[in-house]
């Protein structure tokens, strides 16, 4: 009988000793993809109405902004574009269309203040700066409770009316806080203090009604030291001014 050659069949098995490492790519994208989640989660949490409003805007590529902006400061602290005008900041400019001029922006400001405010709470003139607004107290109607720099109605009220027309204008603003002579008793806290405390209120409160962090140039505190009537204990020596500046009375490192 002869001999049968044997045959012997090794079995090739493929692959490296530890079962492959395509396991190790996908965990490390699921890791990935759930840490942006939970990122995304907090930035929705931290950001308020009009950051998420800038955010929105800085991704829609039907609203124009400049190279640096977002709708405000930056990307997370931006505030919204939409409205009438698409306002941007890049920190030095304003950028919009055709503004309007100062009787134009008097006009509509006198027609809307006058119907909230009431006769003889604001004064509107023209100066070689630009326009001012100016928000008095009333012995009635104060805009500020006597002493204190905190929100009332009433002044929100006013802001909210007037912050449209602020914002439309694509001016630099400079807003200004005085006070009358009354001096505080016993206290550090003085009338340059308030003065400074309320006009930065009044810029907060514009901010909050659609007018761009951005548009804002200079706030200051005057206290008793520039009057607008001759009693300096009047009412009418407590009050918020906002100016709407030209460009060409800007400095050209803030245009």
């Amino acid at each position: 009988m002869e001999d049968q050659p044997i045959i012997k069949r090794k079995k090739i098995v493929q692959g490296d000793g530890h079962h492959g490492g395509a396991w190790k790519v996908a965990y490390a994208d699921f890791v990935t993809s759930m840490m942006a989640f939970f990122m995304l989660l907090w930035i929705l949490n931290v950001t308020t109405e009009s950051q998420k409003e800038g955010l929105a805007d800085f991704f829609d590529p039907s609203i124009p902004v400049s190279a640096n902006s977002s709708g405000g400061d930056d990307l997370l602290f931006g505030d919204g574009l939409s409205g009438d005008a698409h306002l941007a900041s890049d920190g030095k400019t304003i950028l919009q269309g055709p503004a309007l001029s100062d009787e134009e922006l008097a006009r509509k400001l006198a027609t809307s203040l006058d119907r909230v405010a009431g006769e003889g709470a604001t004064k509107i003139t023209l100066s070689p700066e630009g326009l001012r607004i100016e928000l008095l107290d009333t012995a009635e109607q104060p805009i500020f409770r006597l002493g204190e720099a905190g929100r009332t109605k009433r002044l929100e009220e006013i802001i909210a009316v007037a912050a449209p027309v602020l914002r439309e204008s694509g001016r630099r603003i400079k807003v200004s806080g005085h006070t009358d002579s009354m001096q505080f008793a016993g206290r550090a806290y003085t009338n340059w203090e308030l003065s400074v405390d309320r006009a930065n209120m009044a810029r907060r409160l514009a901010v909050e009604n659609g007018v761009p962090e951005g548009a804002f140039y200079e706030v200051t505190g005057h206290a008793d030291k520039l009057p607008a009537a001759e009693n300096s204990a009047s009412p009418e020596n407590r009050r918020i001014a906002f100016h709407l500046l030209n460009p060409e009375t800007m400095p050209l490192t803030a245009r």
